[in-house]
């Protein structure tokens, strides 16, 4: 079996690389089982690149350097660095390449032990990429600046290159893309919406949104709801398209008076816009006013079923016992408490 020397006991010495190694277990893997994850350590705009006319700004900042087989790096830079930015070209565009090297004369035979940040130019093309450090340089990126031609505007500081790193367990911030080689239980925030890592997929988790009404413009023969006479005081009919668990659903609330008409016309003055109509028709039991049973004394407050539907074509209809003459009005007002159905 092979041997190790661990931390933290008397007479033991490790040299450099192999307290680098031990390091490792302060982040987040990187896939590998002797590996870590480099990057910034988010929070606080740390190393943060910015550029105002011809001068490059470093900010101070804390991050992790990893190098196969050496370990991770620990880097603070205590305080800003600074450079300057390279002449534009005549006629093409280039793409620098701010970076944070770490500089070990064991590893890389640089004659010097240090950490800092570097500017590299990049090369002027009609299609330009940015560079990439020569030899065997220990470092992660930090920024690249786009550097139009010589009179075609100002450059332009982009941090999509920066990886970013956090303990074992944390939730990565800011990814484009999901990480490589998660484990069971991993997340990770996309900048708009946090993943898990099921063990063969990446899950979406919801997060709390606040998604306001729309409140319909009611067809010929129906009065809008309101809170003092119409709709039985359920306010105005309105709706909201709302996603939950990867599934768009329509909301509706409110109530209105019908004053003349056949029910099963559209109840709305206009149909519903092709991304909020069920693919299928959606067919709910409503409340009403209570009425008498034609031909039947002293039935004033039976109340009847009353169906709304939610047609593929975007109308809404109402549909009761007697829609006809001579109860014509049987349906003085209706009201939606809170209906929901999906879109697909």
């Amino acid at each position: 079996m092979v041997a190790t020397d661990p931390t933290w006991i008397n007479g033991v010495a490790l040299d450099g690389q192999e307290l680098r190694r031990v390091d490792q277990l302060l982040v987040m893997h990187n896939g590998t089982a002797m590996g870590g994850r480099a990057g910034v350590v988010p929070g606080g705009n740390g190393l943060g690149v910015s550029i105002s006319g011809t001068t490059i700004t470093v900010g101070a900042g804390t991050a992790w350097v990893h190098q196969t087989g050496q370990g991770m790096y620990r880097v603070a830079l205590a305080s800003g660095a600074t450079a300057t930015l390279t002449a534009a070209h005549a006629t093409l565009a280039r793409i620098d390449l701010v970076y944070l090297r770490v500089w070990d004369n064991t590893v890389d035979a640089s004659g010097l032990n240090k950490a800092d940040a570097v500017y590299l130019a990049g090369t002027a093309s009609s299609t330009p990429v940015a560079p990439t450090p020569a030899g065997t340089q220990i470092y992660i990126p930090l920024a690249t600046i786009s550097v139009p031609a010589s009179g075609g505007g100002s450059p332009s500081v982009s941090t999509t290159v920066r990886p970013y790193t956090v303990a074992p367990g944390g939730i990565l911030p800011m990814q484009s893309t999901a990480p490589a080689s998660p484990y069971v239980g991993q997340f990770y925030d996309s900048g708009t919406d946090l993943f898990r890592w099921n063990g063969s997929a990446w899950e979406a988790y919801q997060k709390k949104e606040t998604v306001g009404f729309t409140t319909v413009t009611v067809g010929t023969g129906y009065t809008q709801g309101d809170g003092t006479t119409n709709g039985n005081l359920n306010g105005p009919l309105r709706y909201r398209k709302i996603n939950d668990r990867g599934v768009d659903f329509m909301e509706w609330y409110g109530g209105a008076t019908r004053v003349s008409g056949a029910q099963t016309t559209n109840v709305l003055s206009t149909a519903l816009a092709a991304g909020f109509r069920p693919a299928y028709r959606a067919s709910f039991v409503i409340a009403r006013n209570g009425v008498a049973i034609n031909g039947v004394a002293n039935t004033n407050s039976v109340i009847h079923s009353l169906k709304l539907d939610f047609n593929q074509d975007g109308t809404v209809a109402l549909f009761s016992q007697d829609a006809g003459p001579p109860n014509s009005v049987e349906t003085l007002w209706f009201a939606i408490p809170g209906l929901r159905y999906p879109l697909t």
